[in-house]
């Protein structure tokens, strides 16, 4: 196993854009929460530890993108045979994947959650430090990196992978904003890895989903994804 981690942390390193969407994560996620942070008024939301966060919606999708990649470029080349003919232990390879994508986003999204929540207390003096919050908000992107590596790996191609993960991540929050029934609206948005796992930032009592609840949510949809990734590479030809 040691021998595939090491393998694994190679292609990962020398991949020409894994260090670009590693800083890309930093940079969107520290940038949209400096502009949300301008927030000012009666219009500013109350919860001010999530809104310095609000970054991390951006930050996801570069976590994602950076997850579907570190399978999905080996779909696209071909290379993925050389890779399985080397290392015949299928579910090790998907193990080391996964653990040295969780490692990669988890250094890129300690310093952007960490950057976000110093510059919203600098433009908002009034914010207070929650801890929760942005450790959960580190939590949440390590997982959703694991969720599109998952469904990569099932799927079989980054270009689906990539449209299946941006949908969940943004066209089902949009699909619940014009469904009037209040009841199946908070339903669904217990449901959603996106909309459930984000309630992790919220500090205010009327969140619809508890906070760490919200996170198990999303940890649930990641862990569904590995399990279904681990199936079909154990079962289907490269």
């Amino acid at each position: 196993m040691k021998d595939v981690m090491r393998a694994e942390w190679t292609k990962l390193r020398t991949s020409p854009g894994t260090l670009a969407l590693l800083v890309g994560v930093v940079v969107a996620t520290v940038g949209v929460s400096a502009a949300a942070s301008t927030c000012s008024g009666a219009g500013c939301d109350a919860d001010l530890p999530r809104l310095g966060l609000t970054g991390v919606q951006l930050g996801q999708a570069v976590v994602a993108i950076l997850g579907v990649l570190v399978v999905g470029h080996e779909y696209g080349t071909g290379m993925v045979r050389v890779t399985l003919t080397a290392m015949p232990r299928r579910l090790h390879v998907l193990l080391a994947k996964a653990a040295v994508l969780a490692a990669a986003v988890a250094v890129a999204a300690v310093p952007a959650v960490a950057g976000a929540v110093t510059v919203s207390q600098l433009m908002l003096p009034e914010h207070d430090l929650a801890l929760r919050p942005a450790a959960g908000s580190v939590l949440y992107l390590v997982l959703i990196a694991l969720l599109a590596l998952g469904a990569a790996t099932a799927l079989r191609s980054a270009a689906a992978a990539i449209g299946t993960i941006l949908a969940l991540l943004y066209a089902l929050p949009i699909v619940l904003s014009v469904i009037h029934d209040e009841e199946w609206r908070d339903r669904l948005r217990r449901m959603g890895p996106s909309t459930a796992g984000l309630a992790v930032q919220a500090t205010t009592a009327d969140a619809v989903t508890g906070p760490w609840k919200g996170l198990g949510v999303l940890a649930l949809w990641t862990l569904g994804a590995l399990l279904v990734a681990a199936v079909v590479l154990k079962r289907r030809d490269a």
